[in-house]
């Protein structure tokens, strides 16, 4: 008898195990909760730049001092739960230059700290009589942008023109050999070519500098609305520090040369 209770009570038990297993399985079925897994976002090494990074140029058109340009790292913001760098370019003209032609510009990106891409891009551009504003939203987890009011598939960790001119700040450069980059921009997907083409001492109002000379080929509109070709000089070394530009713009060459430079830290702390 105590034998037969004793088959009937593991009966039970087991019947009562199977049927727990049963509803925690549609549970998770049904809870997805549950099975949620945390991002996998890629660690980049970056070692060129940090917050705290502020640089200013000079803009010359010709002879001409034109104004002014910055590009700054002023601190870090949260955005969609992710540390990022808040980069910050401006460029604006001086009262001299503004009654032939005015420019403010603003040019906003927030770059991933580990992943070193962007997820958010906002772009207010006046140069002359053109005028644009731009808000591009980069969903990195599910490899999408939101543009305009589209939702685009795009490859895993693609740029902007903004942060890919960063990006190129953390990878090795060899001279001959291009580089290519999945790029975002107007709209469209492309690999972003940058041609490594030599090494050059160069002078500037900041200091001399050994740099390392490339281009970006843009098959689409830029951080600016220049045309043509646009060629930069980083210093070689792990910085990577733009201290020369040439570019043709919509009122002819235009030059920025690197006034001065400072780097320190701050990093907001997550709310």
């Amino acid at each position: 008898m105590k034998t037969e209770k004793n088959k009937k009570r593991a009966n039970l038990k087991v019947t009562v195990i199977l049927s727990l297993l049963s509803v925690l399985s549609v549970y998770s079925q049904t809870n997805p909760e549950i099975e949620k897994k945390e991002p996998r976002i890629r660690k980049h090494v970056n070692r060129a730049f940090s917050v705290g990074e502020h640089l200013v140029f000079n803009i010359d058109y010709g002879i001409i001092h034109a104004g002014e340009a910055r590009m700054s790292i002023p601190d870090t913001q949260w955005v969609n739960g992710r540390p990022c760098y808040h980069v910050v370019t401006t460029a604006k003209s001086n009262k001299f230059f503004d009654p032939f032609f005015k420019v403010r510009d603003r040019v906003e990106t927030f770059i991933d700290m580990e992943g070193i891409f962007p997820w958010k891009f906002k772009k207010k551009i006046h140069e002359g009589r053109y005028r644009k504003k731009r808000v591009i939203i980069y969903d990195q987890l599910n490899n999408r942008v939101f543009y305009k009011k589209d939702t685009i598939d795009v490859p895993p960790n693609i740029q902007g023109v903004l942060s890919s001119f960063y990006f190129i700040r953390t990878i090795p450069l060899k001279v001959g050999r291009p580089v290519f980059i999945e790029n975002f921009s107007e709209g469209k997907i492309y690999k972003l070519k940058i041609l490594v083409h030599k090494k050059e001492h160069v002078r500037v109002p900041a200091g001399e500098f050994d740099c390392i000379v490339v281009e970006p080929i843009l098959k689409y509109e830029g951080i600016f609305k220049q045309k043509g070709r646009i060629v930069i000089w980083l210093t070689d070394d792990e910085k990577r520090m733009p201290v020369l530009m040439k570019s043709k713009a919509l009122i002819g060459t235009i030059v920025v040369r690197l006034k001065n430079y400072r780097f320190n830290r701050y990093i907001r702390e997550k709310k």
